[in-house]
């Protein structure tokens, strides 16, 4: 927690607390750090004023705050141990105290410039699941609503642990009591919270959208509103490189649907610690029907062979025509074609092997799109170097044979080295490789896309 020091505010609370400088400021509403003048211990002081600004509305959120921190004792959470009310000739309201956490929120992290791994992402995941967990298991349950990186603490990183996890603010706080035959107030975090909850409604599959949402900030380094949206299903998948499970748990937790997300905590759990475990719910995602392996082959290789062995052909023809025109086009057609084949078999069954592996059923179209089409170009591009590195070495022989070298050594042994100048790494090597290894990320990207329509999708 930061804050500035709020200077005229310096003065002593109940005879008691000694303010030192403001942590936060809302309308009509301030967070201070103090010390316990009793204890001699920092704590944290929630100031709710009779001000132009107050609202009826902020006094029962502020009460609904203070009793549920009287009744919650968890070590990731602040603990309650004072309230009372405020009258004087400068101040007139009331007081929450609670204990002060020494630790940076993640929104912070995330200014420092801090970035976190997948590893560290699913920590933090496990460690809020726990501590929703205590929260929706009350009675009745508590739903905390405000669940955002600011809200979030986080220290004491140390080795492979990604540290100490804490959930502070619980001004947005509600039981599900509080809901029946009663008006809600909306609160929350644009961005952070679900559809249902702009409708004054709040379950605790709400705080796993915030959860879902939160992390996703985490990893993108953006406010999941300013992310792409379709159907108001929050797309960040291109800004990411996650593994497959674990981006499918995100957009199952952030599904704008209530009925497609997790029913409860355990099971958003039991699915983070085993993603296909997904498969036995059957409204989380939407899934796509089973498609059988010779019908996905004989799409991978159609798909690989038309379109990746044409573009190779056509591209290895144009390309050669401006080395050596007429017989260059010619000669560069048919390597194209017959290097475009051999791809285009090896494509199809790397494309088949990864769609039955992750992708079966199908859940998330645009990330197997988008799995396909970067292993496509990687792996193709690759064995298109060594291809057109041997090729280049017999370019150079032939060359030298037409131009009086001999190509032969003693004993008949070949003796002609090629150590290839930048020039010819460029245009003879990794030029026609890339385009290779870019025109089976085409075919692929075409299978994905037949792939998406034969799962119903």
């Amino acid at each position: 927690m930061s804050g500035q020091n709020i200077g005229d505010l310096s003065e002593i609370l109940a005879n008691r607390y000694q303010c030192d400088r403001r942590l936060g400021k809302q309308a009509g509403r301030q967070t201070l750090l103090a010390r316990d003048l009793k204890t001699q211990q920092q704590v944290v002081v929630k100031l709710l004023s009779f001000s132009s600004d107050f609202n009826w509305e902020d006094l029962k959120l502020f009460q609904r705050e203070v009793e549920t921190l009287k009744s919650l004792s968890h070590p990731a959470i602040p603990q309650y141990l004072d309230s009372f009310e405020i009258d004087t000739p400068s101040r007139k309201g009331f007081a929450l105290v609670q204990t002060y956490i020494e630790a940076k929120s993640l929104q912070e992290h995330l200014s420092d410039g801090r970035t976190f791994s997948e590893s560290e992402v699913k920590q933090l995941a496990t460690a809020l699941l726990d501590i929703l967990a205590y929260l929706h298991q009350r009675q009745p349950p508590v739903i905390h609503r405000d669940i955002k990186p600011s809200n979030i603490l986080l220290n004491n990183r140390s080795g492979n642990s990604v540290g100490e996890v804490y959930l502070v603010d619980f001004g947005a706080v509600q039981t599900l009591a509080t809901q029946q035959g009663k008006t809600v107030t909306v609160v929350g975090t644009y961005g952070y919270m679900p559809p249902e909850q702009f409708g004054g409604r709040a379950v605790p599959a709400s705080d796993l959208y915030g959860l879902g949402a939160t992390l996703i900030a985490l990893i993108t380094k953006q406010h999941p509103a300013d992310l792409p949206q379709q159907d108001l299903q929050i797309e960040f998948e291109q800004f990411t490189q996650l593994s497959p499970g674990f981006t499918n748990w995100l957009k199952w937790m952030t599904h704008p649907s209530l009925e497609r997300r997790p029913a409860s905590v355990q099971i958003a759990k039991e699915v983070l610690e085993k993603p296909r475990e997904i498969n036995k719910y059957s409204l989380p995602l939407r899934q796509g029907k089973t498609v059988k392996t010779g019908e996905l082959f004989g799409n991978a290789i159609e798909c690989s062979t038309l379109i990746g062995s044409g573009a190779v052909g056509a591209c290895a023809a144009i390309y050669s025509t401006f080395i050596v025109p007429v017989v260059g086009t010619i000669v560069g057609g048919l390597i194209g074609i017959f290097l475009g084949f051999l791809l285009a078999w090896g494509n199809g069954i790397i494309v088949v092997i990864v769609t039955k592996l992750w992708f079966s059923p199908l859940t998330n179209p645009t990330l197997h799109r988008q799995v396909l089409t970067a292993i496509s170009i990687v792996v193709c591009t690759l064995i298109s170097l060594g291809f057109f590195i041997e090729l280049n070495v017999g370019r150079v022989i032939f060359i030298e044979s037409l131009q009086g070298f001999p190509p032969y050594g003693d004993g008949g042994v070949a003796t002609a080295s090629y150590t290839p100048s930048l020039h010819d790494l460029i245009f003879f090597i990794f030029a026609p490789s890339l385009i290779a290894g870019i025109s089976m990320g085409i075919s692929s990207k075409h299978f994905a896309r037949w792939y998406q329509k034969a799962s119903g999708l």
